[in-house]
Parts: structure tokens; C-alpha cells; sequence
């Protein structure tokens, strides 16, 4: 535990603790990434054994993701488990709505509701923090009615304050970027399948084979749009005959280098604009 930890931000992570103990028994959605991770963590130190770290596997869901998840859990100790969800079936979810988190967090928690009641978990808890209450959410609210808890946000953690308290916890993936699911990178109203959803995470992978650690593969038909922080742009450019081959050989024709950076959900925002550099074109 790092000692410069400010009284309260110490204060919150007590009240954090306090709040996994009370729940006698959890299943925690788990995804990885450093919310999940900090509350899976301090469940374990709070619970042990009676807190599972429950991991949906999805085609939306890198399985380089997947795999990291894992290894941390292992590292870690903590008891866990792989859930299959199937909400590319779903008519409503592969519609691609804006609302399409509400039918795969539905489908999660439906899963983790039924294991609760047939092995008898007190409670699910979810890695959702005060930060997520400024942005549109409705996977938040597929969890609300599931009776999910969120002892993050119950404790008034800040996703700033989540990256403080799971490095001074040693967690490796304090600093780690947001990743969120394959289906993000796809426009509003063009369906989700499961074989699109693969041709993005081959394309990404190219992006991770080179080192990159946040970027998007924004998919547009036959282009695929790559957004990497700015400072990353000048790299890419440099390997862009690398890029340009792993990128079509996962199904694209065209790959473009967005100008603009990185923008977490820039296909949320109605009045985005496209500026780009073409890499390559036949």
C-alpha cells in the first residue's frame, strides 16, 4: 500500500471494503480492464473464496483482452470464472441501436443472475464509478435492474481515484487504457455480427503486434478508419506498410489514418466529422 495515499481517498477505499464485506458473498463482472480489476481485487482481500470474478466471453470481447483478464486473475489468486454469453442473438442488440450496451449487459447479468440463485451469491457487483454518471450509459441501467451493485461508485471513486488506488495495490493494469467492446467500433445501424466483430479484432491486433496500446479500429464498410492518440500518429506513419497489410488482410480494403486522434465513442457524436490520411488505396 503506497503511504503518500491522502486521507481521503484512504477514507474511500475503507468505505469500498466495508461495502464488499457487507455483501457476504459476490460475483463480480470482470472484465479486466482497471475498474473490474480494482473491485475483484479488493473483493479477494475482503471475501476470499466467497468471491468469484466472473468473465463473459463474447465475440464482442478480444480475446487478447480475454487472455490478459486471466493471466491477472491468476496472478492475483482469485477464483474465476469463464460465462459464454450469446447477445449477437439477440435481434435488439444486433441491430446496433444506440441503446445495443442495454441488451448485452442484459444478457450478462441475466447469466450472473441465474448462477447467484442456483449456487447462492449474495450479491453482483459491477466495476462502474463516479465518473460513468456524466456519460449515456444504458448498460447501467440493464444492471439497475438487475439488482447489480456498483461499490465504485457507491463509495464516490472517481475513475482517476480507481487508477490511484489499484497502483498503489500493485495492480499492473493501473495505468492500462480504456478498452471498450468490439461492437464500439462499429456505426450506429450497420448490424453486428460476429463476423465483423472478428475482422475488427484481427485488424487491431496488427495495432497490438506493434506495441500501440490505445487505438480504435473504426469499421466503415471497406474502410477501416484508425484512430491513435496523436502522439502515436507519427509511429504509425512510419510502419505504415506494416499497418496496411495486417489491416487488409483481416478483410479491408482501405485504411486510413484518422487525424483527429484518438476520441473514446467519437461515433457517438452525430456531428463528428472524418479527416483522415489515406495509407494506402489498391
Amino acid at each position: 500500500m503506497n503511504d503518500d495515499m491522502n486521507d481521503e481517498l484512504h477514507g474511500k477505499l475503507e468505505q469500498l471494503r466495508a461495502i464488499l464485506r457487507s455483501l457476504d458473498s459476490v460475483l463480480v463482472a470482470y472484465s479486466g480492464g482497471v475498474d473490474s480489476a480494482l473491485v475483484m481485487t479488493v473483493a479477494h482481500q475482503e471475501l476470499g473464496e466467497r468471491a468469484l470474478a466472473c468473465i463473459g466471453v463474447s465475440p464482442s470481447y478480444p480475446t487478447r483482452e480475454m487472455r490478459a483478464a486471466i493471466n491477472l486473475a491468476e496472478q492475483l489468486e482469485v477464483p474465476f470464472r469463464l460465462i459464454d454469453t450469446e447477445e449477437y442473438l439477440d435481434p435488439s442488440y444486433a441491430a446496433n441501436r444506440a441503446d445495443r450496451c442495454y441488451f448485452c449487459k442484459t444478457e450478462l447479468h441475466d447469466q450472473l443472475q441465474a448462477i447467484a440463485q442456483a449456487e447462492g451469491w449474495a450479491a453482483i457487483v459491477d466495476g462502474n464509478n463516479a465518473s460513468d454518471l456524466g456519460d449515456y450509459r444504458p448498460g447501467m441501467t440493464a444492471a439497475r435492474e438487475h439488482g447489480v451493485r456498483s461499490p465504485l461508485l457507491e463509495a464516490h471513486i472517481s475513475k482517476a481515484e480507481v487508477r490511484e488506488l489499484a497502483q498503489a495495490l500493485g495492480l499492473p493494469v493501473w495505468d492500462k487504457p480504456a478498452m471498450a467492446c468490439l461492437s464500439s467500433r462499429v456505426p450506429h445501424g450497420t448490424p453486428i455480427t460476429p463476423e465483423l466483430l472478428r475482422q475488427i479484432e484481427n485488424a487491431e491486433d496488427t495495432l497490438v503486434e506493434l506495441g500501440f496500446r490505445q487505438f480504435r479500429v473504426r469499421h466503415h464498410g471497406d474502410i477501416a478508419r484508425i484512430e491513435l492518440p496523436v502522439e502515436d500518429l507519427p509511429t504509425a506513419l512510419a510502419q505504415r506498410e506494416t499497418i496496411v497489410a495486417g489491416v487488409k488482410a483481416a478483410g479491408y480494403r482501405f485504411v486510413a489514418l484518422d487525424l483527429a486522434g484518438f476520441r473514446s465513442g467519437s461515433l457517438n457524436s452525430a456531428n463528428g466529422s472524418m479527416t483522415t490520411i489515406p495509407l494506402i488505396t489498391p
